[in-house]
């Protein structure tokens, strides 16, 4: 509830299936930019070569098929809203200077595009991995980890954590009954 009331960029980390994007979720909602969008974006299932494109959108003519009119990315959906980017682990080497460029500036540039489009986007990563050390042996960027580091919520794995399992229960048992 404290964070989300915040402008802060957050880091969720933890085991895969500890519900990181429902914490992303609750955060988004529980903020003032609730009205707006909640995109995200799964770092792990979108090929490296049109990664560049799906975040940040493409000109028309800015590569061979590109759609005509060109193609809004994530960040501009996503304006005024918040932007979820789960698994930023995944994220390519060559992308995360951009992906630090946006966080800096607050403005993106379309593949193909020659001018900058002003973005105000909430953003939220999620990762399983120890971005620290992935940092330190050169496989993350070390001044993306610190500007995505800013707020960090560990989620630890529900075996660590038995007196959620009936609330858990519970909620589900509501959720199947009203279905």
């Amino acid at each position: 509830k404290k964070v989300a009331q915040t402008k802060s960029t957050v880091l969720i980390t933890g085991e895969t299936g500890t519900g990181k994007e429902l914490v992303a979720h609750a955060i988004h909602q529980l903020s003032p930019r609730r009205p707006n969008s909640f995109i995200r974006v799964n770092c792990a299932a979108i090929p490296a070569e049109l990664m560049e494109s799906e975040l940040f959108g493409y000109e028309e003519g800015a590569f061979t098929g590109a759609k005509k009119g060109g193609r809004v990315g994530k960040f501009e959906l996503a304006d005024s809203g918040t932007l979820l980017l789960d698994e930023i682990n995944q994220m390519p080497l060559y992308l995360q200077s951009k992906l630090l460029r946006v966080i800096q500036e607050k403005e993106i540039e379309r593949v193909g595009g020659g001018t900058t489009v002003d973005v105000d986007v909430r953003l939220i990563f999620t990762t399983n991995q120890d971005l620290y050390a992935m940092a330190n042996n050169g496989s993350f960027r070390e001044d993306l980890y610190y500007r995505i580091n800013v707020v960090t919520i560990d989620m630890p794995p529900l075996r660590t954590r038995i007196e959620d399992i009936p609330l858990l229960v519970n909620n589900f048992i509501m959720k199947i009954n009203c279905d």
